[in-house]
């Protein structure tokens, strides 16, 4: 199989006191090599899909990344570990999710392991996007 899959919890942060956990998953497919998916709520009734680059996650689990409707960032509390923040959507309709950030970068490395960071376009199918613009 050549996709990499992980579920997790994440906590929304409907307001800074009220802290929602929530279900969420991360996946990867070698047939979008440049492309993260991100389901939020993904159990619930009415999940949310957010798709972005998988280099845009790799930064953001080091540093501040993104400056469009997905920015990412990491924390260190010191208490509970490391997290990463996801915020998705614009100024004023944003979602602020925190989640674990040891089980993404495990995630992550199993991507690479997949497709290696560079070795992008060797996966993509261009006939086929071709024929798609077409």
């Amino acid at each position: 199989m050549r996709k990499a899959h992980l579920a997790s919890t994440a906590t929304y942060w409907v307001a800074k006191r009220f802290p929602v956990i929530i279900s969420c998953e991360f996946s990867y497919d070698v047939r979008d090599p440049y492309a993260v998916t991100l389901i939020l709520d993904s159990e619930g009734e009415h999940p949310v899909r957010w798709v972005f680059s998988r280099e845009l996650l790799a930064d953001g689990l080091t540093g501040g990344a993104g400056e469009g409707d997905v920015t990412v960032w990491p924390e260190n509390d010191g208490a509970d570990g490391c997290f990463l923040w996801v915020e998705v959507g614009r100024d004023p309709h944003t979602a602020l999710f925190e989640i674990p950030a040891d089980a993404i970068t495990a995630w992550l490395l199993e991507t690479y392991h997949l497709v290696p960071e560079g070795q992008e376009a060797a996966e993509v199918t261009w006939d086929e996007l071709t024929h798609l613009i077409e």
